[in-house]
């Protein structure tokens, strides 16, 4: 059952904007509904750099707050302290019940693990390069890269793969000349060939298998994936978008490792090897 209490928590996202892409700011809001309504939106970064100017457009549009922070060493970050102590603040104030750090800084790690300990979700977004230790110290960390190349291969498809009903002929790109000009009659547009998502590594399949292993099975050796995925959640920050799936039990149904079946209780897994 869907938690009737989420939609009216308190939600902090605070976003390090030196190491986060403006282009992935709808996911990190739309993802942090999980957990609540995010009502604190804070910015940082020095906005005298040029590189800023994307996350400048956005501040309207999105109602986040700018903090500036000045640039006082060469090679020295004052955001990420200023981060920190807004973070501590809003924390032990007791109005906030979940965070979203947006960052691919490893320096952060110390503040999701502090978090965590009050018993409060922290969801990490960030890339696929972002250090393991800021990943692993969150509640939940999501690759928004891998999201968006997931959303984009949606955009890229022709209408025909997308809704046969309302397919248009395509344009093929064959000169220069030829830009402006619908394809020939018998002549077939040009496929265009999606991405693929993002492998499941064996380590997360190791993962689900030892979780599923913990849990309580049936006779025919079936667990509850809410059970499989408490415990794997209670190891790992893996988050089922971070591989292009939009839930859990969508990852495990592509697993040529498990099967699963539906019941009135929920959808359940076993191994198969």
């Amino acid at each position: 059952m869907p938690d009737r209490h989420a939609e009216s928590r308190n939600i902090a996202l605070l976003i390090d904007a030196d190491n986060a892409s403006p282009a992935t700011i709808d996911a990190a809001l739309t993802i942090l509904g999980d957990l609540g309504t995010v009502n604190v939106r804070r910015i940082y970064g020095n906005w005298s750099k040029p590189g800023l100017k994307g996350w400048s457009k956005l501040m309207h549009r999105y109602a986040l707050e700018p903090q500036q922070q000045f640039d006082l060493t060469k090679g020295k970050n004052a955001t990420d302290m200023k981060m920190t102590i807004d973070a501590m603040d809003l924390l032990y104030g007791g109005r906030v019940e979940g965070f979203g750090i947006m960052s691919s800084d490893s320096d952060f790690m110390p503040l999701a693990m502090r978090i965590r300990q009050n018993g409060t979700p922290v969801y990490g977004f960030g890339t696929s390069r972002t250090p393991e230790a800021f990943r692993e110290a969150c509640t939940r960390f999501i690759d928004l890269d891998a999201m968006a190349d997931d959303e984009e291969d949606e955009l890229i498809l022709p209408p025909a793969i997308r809704a046969p009903a309302e397919a248009k002929p395509a344009i093929t790109k064959r000169s220069e000349s030829a830009m402006t000009q619908a394809p020939s009659a018998g002549e077939k547009p040009a496929a265009v060939k999606p991405r693929s998502k993002p492998e499941v590594d064996d380590e997360l399949i190791k993962l689900l298998a030892q979780a599923w292993r913990a849990s309580k099975r049936d006779e025919q050796g079936f667990a509850s994936l809410s059970e499989v995925g408490q415990r794997a959640a209670n190891r790992s920050s893996f988050d089922a978008r971070s591989y292009g799936f939009s839930r859990l039990a969508d990852l495990v149904k592509s697993l040529p490792n498990f099967v699963t079946e539906k019941r009135e209780s929920g959808l359940f897994l076993k191994r198969v090897r």
